[in-house]
C-alpha cells in the first residue's frame, strides 16, 4: 500500500469520507487530484497535504450532477500529463422525504451524481488503468445498498445497491490486468453528509454503536481493494446488519427495515 508516483483522483474530497481518502492515500505517497464544489475548501485541503505529506495536490471544482463535468475532469487531467491510477468516486447525498415530495429535476440530478458520474469516470479511466497493467477503484456505496429498500431517501439505497453490483463486474471483466475494484459499503459515518441532508438531528437519535469514524472505514477501504475484496463492509455491527438481511427471508428483512423506517421518521416529525 505504498503508492509512490501514483495518481489519485478522489471525489466530494472537500469534507467527510473523501477529505480522509485524499489524507490516508497522500500519507502513502500518492499524488492527489481532489474535486467538489466548493473550491475555498479543496484548496484548504490541498495546502495541508502538501505540507503535510509532501505531495503533489491539484484542485478542480466541479459539480458532478452536471453532465459535462466527468469529461471536464478528464480534459484537464490529459492536458496535464496526469495519468489517473487511484480512483475513489466519492460525491454524494441524499434527498429526503418521500419520492414524490421532490420533483423530477432533483431526481435527475441525483441520479447523474450517485450512479451516472461515477459510470462516467470509471469509462474515462479505466482503459488507462489496464493499458498500464495497473489500477484501484473504489466506489462509496452503503450498507443501504445491501438491505430491503425503505421508505423516504427513496433513491439512495437503489443507487448504491447500482455500486455494488457495478464493481462486482468490473472486477469480473478487469480479473488479470492489474485492476482491482471495489464497493466500499459503510454505514452511518460521522461526517457532513447528515447536516447537508438536514437529518442530523434524527441519526444523533441513534446508539453510538451504530456509527464508525471515517479513518478507520477508509484504512479498512484501502486494504480491502488491495486485497481483491469487490464488496467491503466496515465494522462489526454493519457486517452483523448485512448478514442478517442475507439470512432472514426477504420478506422479513423488509418488514425489518419497514419497521425501522417508521419508527424513525415518527422520532422526525414526518
Amino acid at each position: 500500500m505504498i503508492y509512490s508516483n501514483k495518481w489519485a483522483l478522489v471525489t466530494g474530497a472537500s469534507a467527510g469520507i473523501g477529505a480522509v481518502f485524499a489524507d490516508a492515500l497522500a500519507a502513502r505517497g500518492a499524488n492527489l487530484v481532489l474535486t467538489a464544489r466548493r473550491k475555498d475548501r479543496l484548496e484548504a485541503l490541498a495546502a495541508d497535504l502538501r505540507t503535510k505529506h509532501n505531495v503533489k495536490v491539484k484542485t478542480i471544482a466541479a459539480d458532478l450532477a452536471d453532465t459535462d463535468a466527468p469529461p471536464e475532469i478528464a480534459r484537464v487531467l490529459a492536458a496535464d500529463g496526469i495519468d489517473v491510477d487511484i480512483l475513489i468516486s466519492n460525491a454524494g447525498f441524499g434527498l429526503p422525504g418521500f419520492y414524490t415530495e421532490n420533483e423530477w429535476p432533483a431526481h435527475r440530478d441525483f441520479l447523474q451524481l450517485m450512479v451516472t458520474s461515477y459510470a462516467h469516470l470509471t469509462r474515462l479511466f479505466l482503459p488507462g488503468m489496464i493499458a498500464r497493467d495497473y489500477g484501484r477503484i473504489i466506489h462509496v456505496s452503503s450498507v443501504a445498498g445491501l438491505v430491503p429498500g425503505s421508505a423516504g431517501h427513496t433513491m439512495y439505497g437503489p443507487a448504491k445497491a447500482f455500486l455494488v453490483s457495478f464493481a462486482q463486474s468490473l472486477a469480473a471483466e478487469c480479473e488479470g490486468a492489474g485492476v482491482n475494484a471495489s464497493a466500499l459499503c459503510p454505514g452511518f459515518t460521522y461526517s457532513e453528509f447528515h447536516d447537508v441532508n438536514d437529518t442530523r438531528g434524527l441519526v444523533s437519535q441513534l446508539p453510538g454503536y451504530m456509527f464508525m469514524s471515517p479513518e478507520p472505514v477508509v484504512e479498512g477501504a484501502l486494504e480491502a481493494v488491495e486485497k481483491g475484496h469487490v464488496v467491503y463492509v466496515p465494522g462489526l455491527w454493519n457486517k452483523f446488519t448485512v448478514w442478517l438481511m442475507k439470512a432472514l427471508p426477504r420478506p422479513w428483512g423488509a418488514a425489518m427495515v419497514k419497521q425501522q423506517s417508521a419508527k424513525f421518521r415518527r422520532q422526525s416529525g414526518e
